[in-house]
């Protein structure tokens, strides 16, 4: 079942949740989208069957953002980052600026996977 961002699977019992989740897992790298952005529940069982909801996370939580603008403005690098909703924006003049940013966020061990986009002169 799938509900927004939320994805319940429904299986006769744990062991099957448990190869549900590794197809759900194998179809989202075949598709290009990391892992790390799946949030599995504690299945729930009882005799009949047994359901463990997947939260699909998108985008940025403030905390998330917050600690990303901290980490580019004590890099002392001459770019802004500002937050945008779910997602933070970093401008700069130079390019170069910019691309050093990227390789210390790719250094940098986030708990959540990142995408960088809109890359332009």
């Amino acid at each position: 079942e799938q509900d927004k961002d939320v994805i319940t699977l429904v299986g006769d019992a744990d062991f099957h949740l448990r190869q549900l989740l590794d197809i759900l897992e194998n179809k989202l790298i075949k598709r290009g989208i990391d892992i790390g952005c799946v949030d599995a529940a504690e299945p729930e069982v009882n005799l009949a069957e047994a359901r463990q909801k997947i939260t699909l996370r998108q985008g940025l939580n403030s905390e998330q953002a917050k600690k990303l603008v901290k980490l580019i403005k004590d890099s002392k690098m001459k770019v802004q980052a500002s937050i945008q909703g779910d997602k933070v924006r970093v401008s700069g003049k130079k390019r170069d600026d910019l691309q050093q940013v990227i390789a210390l966020l790719r250094e940098t061990k986030f708990e959540m996977p990142l995408q960088y986009d809109n890359f332009r002169d």
